[in-house]
């Protein structure tokens, strides 16, 4: 690895974090990239390089040293190929700009590298967001792009939540027993209802018997 944190693998340079300077890695080329290690970890995955003598530099690699010299980011060539990749977007450039212009360049720029380590742990689309919404609010800080790039993130994710469903409504279940269901299929009962006048015939008649043989009793 030479002193702009590259390794040369087939002619080719590729950028590493620069926190790994002076130390040893591995590189595993493959059919369409290449992938480095520090021991098991990955420390850079790269698109490979089919030319000879190219070389394939990530921005976010020199966030680092950016950091103690700002004044080296507008001509790094990492910073052109992060452009060519789509990485740098004019929401970028226009941010940068306007912090220059409220700070003096060598604290705009600071502010703009504080804003890309962000990027290690926003995705890209909200930190865009978040950097388009800062001066409209008149904030031109790394804070105040996470604070709305979180609002950005939590907007899209309450698009993407499904609808809450109303619960399903408890059907009224009609219990009908046996008994009835069976009575339900009988034909109609036609006979009179049953009268108790033939029970009180035959009470009448016992009644009488009982005090003929009690006076019988009482003869001599």
């Amino acid at each position: 690895m030479d002193r702009h944190s590259r390794i040369s693998v087939r002619t080719n340079c590729y950028s590493v974090p620069v926190r790994y300077i002076g130390r040893r890695v591995r590189a595993v080329l493959h059919a369409n990239e290449l992938v480095v290690y520090d021991g098991a970890t990955e420390i850079a995955r790269h698109e490979r390089l089919i030319a000879k003598g190219g070389e394939r530099l990530v921005l976010d690699h020199y966030l680092e040293a950016l950091v103690r010299k700002p004044g080296a980011l507008p001509g790094a060539t990492a910073l052109e190929q992060a452009k060519a990749a789509g990485k740098f977007t004019p929401v970028h450039e226009a941010w940068w700009a306007a912090a220059c212009k409220a700070r003096g360049d060598r604290d705009g720029t600071r502010a703009l590298i504080d804003v890309l380590l962000l990027g290690r742990r926003i995705p890209h689309e909200h930190l865009v967001a978040g950097l388009a919404a800062t001066p409209r609010v008149g904030a031109l800080t790394a804070d105040a792009v996470a604070l709305e790039a979180r609002k950005a993130q939590e907007a899209d994710d309450a698009d993407m939540a499904p609808p809450e469903l109303e619960p399903p409504r408890r059907r009224e279940s009609t219990v009908t027993f046996l008994t009835a269901r069976r009575l339900a299929h009988l034909p109609p009962d036609t006979r009179p209802l049953p009268s108790p006048a033939p029970y009180d015939q035959l009470l009448g008649r016992r009644t009488r018997g009982t005090t003929t043989a009690s006076k019988g009793e009482q003869m001599p």
